[in-house]
C-alpha cells in the first residue's frame, strides 16, 4: 500500500495506460481523479475501478485548455484539499509525413502531448508545491513520453518532436520543483497494446516488424507500463528525479 491516504490525478485515464495506472494506484491505497474528455468513458472506467471506499473519481476536462485545468485544480482543492501524484498521460497522434502535415495537425499533436503536460504541471504541480510546505510527504509528477521521443518515426514527426520535448521538459521541471520536494520523471513506452494502437497492431507486417526489431519479441501490455509509473511515483524512487525510464522491450538495443 505505497499510496495509502494519497491523492493522485491521472490524465487520459479512460483506457489503456492511463486506466491501468489508475487501477494500480487505487490498488495500493490512492484516491485517484480520472481525467479525460469523454465523460461517458470516464464514468465507465470509474465504475470498474471503484471499491467500497469509492477511490475513483471521474472528471471531464480537455487538458489542452487552461480553463479546464483551472476547473480541475479547483475540484482537487475543494474535494480533497491535497495532491501527491500527477501522472500526465494524455496523448494522441495522426499519421502524416512532414510535407503532408498541416499546421492544424501539428498544433493538435503538440497541444495534446506537450502543452497538456505544461498546463497540468504548472497548475497542479504548483499546488503540490504549496502543499509541500505544509506537509512534506511523497510527491511526484510522472510524464508519459515515448520511445518516439528517442527515435523519430517517419510518419509521426509531430509526435516524435512533442515526446522528445516532454523528456526535456521533465528535466527542467525536475530542477525547478526539487526545492519543493517534488520529484519529476518521465516514462517512455515502446509499442503497447492499447485502444489507440490497436488498428496499427492488427497489421500483420507491422506486428512482424515489432517482433523482429524488439529484443523481447513482443508488444508490451499497458499494465507493464503502469507498474513503472507506479514505481516512479512512489517513495521507492525517492532519490530519482529528472530521469526518463525507457520501457521499449529492447527496441533501441537491436
Amino acid at each position: 500500500m505505497r499510496f495509502q491516504h494519497q491523492v493522485a490525478v491521472v490524465t487520459g485515464a479512460g483506457s489503456g495506460i492511463g486506466f491501468e495506472t489508475a487501477k494500480r494506484l487505487i490498488a495500493e491505497g490512492a484516491k485517484v481523479i480520472l481525467v479525460g474528455r469523454n465523460e461517458e468513458k470516464l464514468t465507465a472506467a470509474a465504475n470498474q475501478l471503484n471499491t467500497a471506499d469509492t477511490a475513483a473519481y471521474p472528471f471531464s476536462a480537455d487538458v489542452t485548455k487552461e480553463e479546464d485545468i483551472s476547473a480541475l485544480l479547483t475540484y482537487v482543492k475543494e474535494k480533497f484539499g491535497d495532491l501527491h501524484i500527477l501522472v500526465n498521460n494524455a496523448g494522441g497522434s495522426v499519421h502524416s509525413r512532414i510535407m503532408e502535415t498541416t499546421a492544424e495537425q501539428w498544433d493538435f499533436v503538440q497541444d495534446v502531448n506537450l502543452k497538456s503536460v505544461f498546463l497540468a504541471s504548472k497548475a497542479l504541480g504548483g499546488y503540490m508545491a504549496e502543499r509541500s510546505t505544509v506537509q512534506r510527504e511523497n510527491r511526484a509528477i510522472v510524464n508519459v513520453a515515448s520511445l518516439s521521443g528517442h527515435k523519430a518515426g517517419a510518419e509521426i514527426p509531430h509526435y516524435s518532436s512533442a515526446k522528445a520535448a516532454v523528456i526535456n521538459f521533465t528535466k527542467a521541471l525536475a530542477y525547478e520543483f526539487a526545492p519543493n520536494g517534488i520529484r519529476v520523471n518521465s516514462v517512455s513506452p515502446g509499442f503497447i497494446e492499447t485502444p489507440l494502437t490497436e488498428p496499427g497492431l492488427q497489421n500483420e507486417r507491422f506486428q512482424e516488424a515489432i517482433k523482429r526489431n524488439t529484443a523481447l519479441k513482443r508488444v508490451g501490455k499497458p499494465e507493464e507500463i503502469a507498474n513503472i509509473i507506479a514505481f516512479a511515483a512512489s517513495h521507492e524512487a525517492s532519490y530519482m528525479t529528472g530521469s526518463d525510464l525507457l520501457a521499449d522491450g529492447g527496441w533501441l538495443i537491436t
